[in-house]
């Protein structure tokens, strides 16, 4: 399994469990605002902001609070946040890309920057590890809207390049301009997706030993935690037995 979807996995179940609510919710109402400043208030005609609401309604955020984050855009409300990104290198050698979104671009750096030192990594210049990964579309659905071989043969049909499945969802990957259309194509047929955005995907992932993974996993959740971190991707794998541990 690549190192994304791993700990994204994990992450998502960890963050089911403990992770405070409303920091969540002010990470992706911030998305929404932004994507509503950035194009039209309008999901249907903003493909930016309808993935937003996606993700916002996937970690079953209310109405009222997504309606109020697209009205903050409209009135010109809000904090002006600057999209920033970060790359560097993690425990055993591991490309880490940070997405965050900031209203004071010194004080993001200067936390990313320490959380990689503490970690036994470092902070790199912007493009030193992206290009060992892809900019794509991501469609996410729940493993039991459909078998591998329907979400396969309905994703191609769309569209899209590759799918993963797994035990618990379908994981769909498109060229990031086809990312509207195929995300559009599958929700007809399967219904809403649990995600639909763009991510980072590792070209190929290093496995490491079950020290430098849980290095890692602390590395990539302490980047998560932070309020200006929107997304964290590696290229990563783990192994089961750890990956059995960090799930339990």
């Amino acid at each position: 399994m690549a190192g994304h979807s791993q700990f994204k996995n994990i992450m998502h179940r960890k963050g089911k469990q403990d992770a405070v609510r409303s920091k969540l919710f002010s990470k992706l109402a911030r998305e929404i605002t932004v994507s509503a400043k950035l194009g039209l208030p309008d999901p249907a005609m903003n493909p930016r902001l309808r993935a937003a609401i996606l993700a916002a309604r996937a970690e079953n955020m209310p109405k009222d609070n997504i309606e109020r984050a697209i009205k903050k855009a409209s009135g010109g409300e809000g904090e002006n946040y600057e999209e920033i990104r970060y790359e560097g290198y993690g425990p055993g050698g591991v490309a880490v890309i940070v997405e965050a979104m900031t209203d004071n671009r010194n004080r993001t750096a200067s936390d990313v920057r320490s959380y990689f030192t503490k970690s036994g990594g470092n902070l790199a210049e912007t493009g030193a590890v992206s290009f060992m990964f892809d900019r794509v579309g991501y469609v996410a659905f729940a493993a039991s809207v459909a078998s591998a071989d329907d979400m396969l043969e309905a994703a191609i049909d769309a569209g899209a390049d590759d799918v993963v499945s797994g035990e618990e969802s379908h994981e769909v990957y498109c060229e990031q301009g086809a990312l509207n259309e195929v995300s559009k194509a599958l929700e007809e047929k399967f219904g809403e997706p649990t995600a639909s955005k763009l991510v980072w995907k590792p070209q190929n992932t290093i496995a490491v030993d079950d020290e430098t993974g849980e290095k890692l996993m602390r590395l990539i959740g302490t980047l998560e935690e932070h309020d200006d971190v929107q997304n964290v991707f590696a290229n990563f794998e783990i192994s089961d037995s750890l990956l059995a541990k960090l799930s339990a």
